[in-house]
This record gives structure tokens, C-alpha cells and sequence, in this order.
């Protein structure tokens, strides 16, 4: 499980640094806070920001319960890929959305994965010990 840990640490670590890239862009773009719309780059480092946010609700359970019931080590591997894709996702929004797919399936692919596994474990654990 350690290395599940290590997962998430990195993916906080990764949205801090997301939330720090938003901090130097809207000093750089002029966007006044409470501000989060003014200038169009600034608005990519803020959705970056937001979609990272929505998908880490549903990442750090996934993973927490897919490690718990199948597999910590193909948890690890899949919460690697998401970190990988949410690099991507952010290089390629920041520079123009229309590139943002491959990041995005790299990211969402593995939480899917992992909420899948989670509902299988789940039930089976129903399964084999009645709840």
C-alpha cells in the first residue's frame, strides 16, 4: 500500500503545483482575484486547475479501494498513469485545448479503471461475505 501512498502524495503535490501555476498566471495575465475569468491563457490554467479538482474526488478513493480489494500494485501502476496524463493534459490545455484529448484519456482512463475494479471488489467482497 505504500506505494498507493506514494501515488496519492504526488497527485496533491501535482494539484498544489497546478494551484501555484494558476497563482503566477494571474499575476502574469493581470486577473485580479476573485477573478476567474479576464485574460484567455489564464482561463486554461484555471481550467486545468478545476478539471484536475473534479477528477481527484473520484481518483483517490478509486485507488484507495481498488488497492484495498484487488491489487495495490495495479492500483499504483494505473494512479502512475493518471499522473503522466494529467502532465500531458496540463502541457497541452495550457498551450492550445484543442490538444488536450490525449491527456485527458491518459487521466480519466485509469479512473475509470480503477472505479470498475472498486465496484467489482466491492461486490465480490458482498458476494463471498454477505456484506
Amino acid at each position: 500500500m505504500a506505494l498507493v501512498q506514494l501515488v496519492i502524495v504526488l497527485a496533491l503535490v501535482q494539484f498544489f503545483a497546478f494551484a501555484v501555476a494558476v497563482g503566477k498566471a494571474r499575476e502574469t495575465y493581470g486577473v485580479v482575484a476573485p477573478a476567474t475569468t479576464g485574460h484567455e491563457i489564464f482561463e486554461r490554467y484555471y481550467r486545468v486547475q478545476m478539471n484536475t479538482l473534479e477528477l481527484l474526488v473520484l481518483l483517490i478513493p478509486a485507488l484507495w479501494l481498488f488497492a484495498r480489494d484487488l491489487s495495490p500494485a495495479t492500483a499504483a501502476g494505473l494512479g502512475a498513469l493518471y499522473l503522466i496524463g494529467r502532465g500531458v493534459y496540463f502541457v497541452s490545455y495550457v498551450k492550445d485545448p484543442k490538444t488536450r484529448s490525449l491527456g485527458f484519456a491518459l487521466s480519466s482512463g485509469p479512473i475509470v479503471l480503477l472505479l470498475l475494479g472498486a465496484l467489482f471488489g466491492a461486490a465480490r467482497a458482498v458476494w463471498l461475505h454477505g456484506g
